[in-house]
């Protein structure tokens, strides 16, 4: 019998489910009964990682400590289990054909044809199984990304179907997420599409152990029954997700709807405990009854897709818990900020955060986002491109250089205060090439940063090509903008501050990363305290 079980998660008549939610809430309860768990994400595209995606093509791109550019629910996993993900828990179809390709080049496979099946399957089995080896986890779940039936997600169903029976019926899973839609003309909910679904991963020859199904009514006995005779399982397999107030309250309704029980007795082990949730049922009690509310303005160049910032709407969850405040977020394009308008946008706010972000467009806008919180004494929070437009605003309005600009926006700027970083200037590839995942930062003592830290040495996510150019560290250092925090190894300024304003801080790195239910991060929490202390003082 294998050590470590399998769990797999696929979907069916939509995409945008929340496959990842109800994966990282069954691994929530598996974990809050004593289990070792890890979840994994397997990406049908053919990018070799997200890295070079668009926000709007596929929401954020999320890192982790080993530097990998994975897919955004890798965030969810982390913020629901506490536990950091690496490089293995995310693949994509282009990594597979990658290392394919690479092992034909090299003549492991000694002259055969290489195909679809055996070579692309088995490297995907591969792959599934690498975690489950390390003797790290008793569960792994493993959530296929894309929807039953599409093309490009064959030849993961398939290394599905050949490990499931490899492993047999005790060590491993199928748990198929559908749609149970609601048509309103006919007043009843419809389980045709869930039926077809389940035919077609059937014809694929894998068998759902448990059915998922989305719904935003709930679903009676008799269509659950209905629903298990057509689909073949057991009733007490038929699991209702209905929609939630919060992604944190659906580990509850998994729990109330007996899915870890159900998984647990087919994969033959104990499920005699009950889950311990008390601190995650403490976060949630304090998420709905926060006693006062905040206004935050987010100002971004992707924010017609809420996904874009996922991580950092996610931290400004955590933190607004942390201070028993509701934090609304206000979206707000950088294109369409100017002088005009820039009152009526961000006047009537508590604070703001300046996004990371790419590229000249919406440049400007941010850049006098900045200037009128400085002004204002509105706390400001700036991540990667919005600290790096906190050094620009400075150095044209306070030190006087009007020419201040990145060279990533103006190549021939003749004030460089945002530079490419020196290891950069000869790259040509895009992908997998900026500075990525986890570097330490020392900081100043009695500081912004480090009092929210309470620490002298940390250690943050980094996703960037163009830094703080240090020529220009001293006059702006002298003319009050503060480097508070810097690399003890390469000199990179980490972090700098504003000492006479309520709160202003910017930051090289990427704070939301890392923060999680069970461990806010420091600089939200910091940054919503000031915020919480500006708005009761408006």
């Amino acid at each position: 019998m294998a050590n470590t079980k399998y769990v797999f998660v696929t979907g069916g008549v939509s995409s945008s489910l929340g496959k990842g939610i109800i994966a990282a809430s069954l691994a929530k309860l598996l974990q809050a009964r004593g289990y070792r768990v890890t979840i994994q994400k397997f990406d049908p595209y053919i990018n070799v990682d997200p890295g070079t995606l668009n926000p709007y093509e596929h929401g954020e791109c999320y890192v982790t400590d080993d530097g990998a550019e994975t897919d955004l629910d890798l965030g969810h996993y982390e913020r629901f289990l506490n536990v950091p993900t690496s490089q293995a828990n995310n693949v994509t179809t282009g990594r597979i054909y990658q290392s394919v390709i690479e092992k034909e080049r090299r003549g492991e496979f000694l002259g055969k044809t290489v195909q679809v099946v055996p070579h692309i399957t088995n490297e995907i089995k591969e792959r599934i199984q690498i975690l489950g080896k390390t003797g790290d986890y008793d569960i792994i779940i493993t959530e296929i990304g894309g929807t039953v039936g599409d093309i490009e997600s064959l030849p993961y169903i398939e290394s599905v179907r050949q490990l499931k029976w490899e492993l047999g019926d005790t060590n491993a899973l199928v748990i198929h997420l559908t749609l149970v839609p609601y048509l309103s003309a006919a007043g009843e909910l419809k389980t045709k599409p869930t039926q077809h679904s389940v035919k077609t991963l059937m014809e694929s020859g894998i068998k759902a152990d448990v059915l998922v199904c989305r719904t935003e009514h709930e679903l009676s006995q008799e269509l659950r029954r209905k629903l298990a005779l057509f689909c073949n399982v057991k009733p007490e397999a038929v699991i209702q997700s209905i929609d939630a107030n919060s992604i944190y309250a659906v580990p509850n309704l998994m729990l109330e709807e007996g899915l870890d029980k159900v998984v647990l007795k087919q994969l033959v082990l104990r499920d005699d405990d009950a889950p311990n949730l008390e601190k995650w049922n403490g976060f949630l009690n304090r998420l709905e009854n926060a006693t006062s509310k905040v206004t935050i303005g987010l100002i971004g160049k992707y924010v017609e897709l809420q996904d874009s910032y996922k991580s950092i709407l996610e931290a400004f969850i955590h933190a607004g818990v942390e201070n028993d405040v509701k934090v609304t977020i206000e979206s707000i394009h950088s294109e369409y900020i100017d002088d005009a308008t820039i009152k009526e946008k961000i006047a009537h706010l508590d604070g703001i955060l300046v996004a990371p972000g790419f590229g000249e467009r919406g440049i400007e806008g941010k850049i006098k986002a900045v200037q009128f919180a400085r002004e204002n004494n509105l706390p400001f929070f700036g991540i990667c491109l919005g600290m790096q437009m906190a050094v620009i605003e400075y150095t044209r309005n306070v030190l006087g250089l009007k020419d201040a600009c990145s060279v990533e926006v103006d190549e021939n700027t003749k004030v460089p205060v945002i530079n490419l970083m020196e290891e950069q200037k000869d790259i040509t590839e895009l992908g997998g090439t900026m500075r990525l995942g986890a570097w330490d930062c020392q900081l100043v003592e009695n500081t912004i940063a480090s009092n929210a830290y309470n620490n002298s040495l940390i250690s943050e996510r980094h996703r960037h090509r163009y830094e703080y150019n240090n020529a220009y560290k001293d006059q702006l250092e002298k003319a009050g903008l503060k480097t508070t925090g810097i690399n003890p190894k390469t000199g990179l300024v980490e972090i700098i501050e504003i000492s006479t304003h309520p709160w202003f801080v910017g930051v090289q790195y990427h704070p939301e990363y890392k923060s999680t239910v069970a461990n806010p991060h420091p600089l939200f929490v910091s940054f919503i305290k000031a915020v919480k202390k500006y708005s009761q003082q408006k």
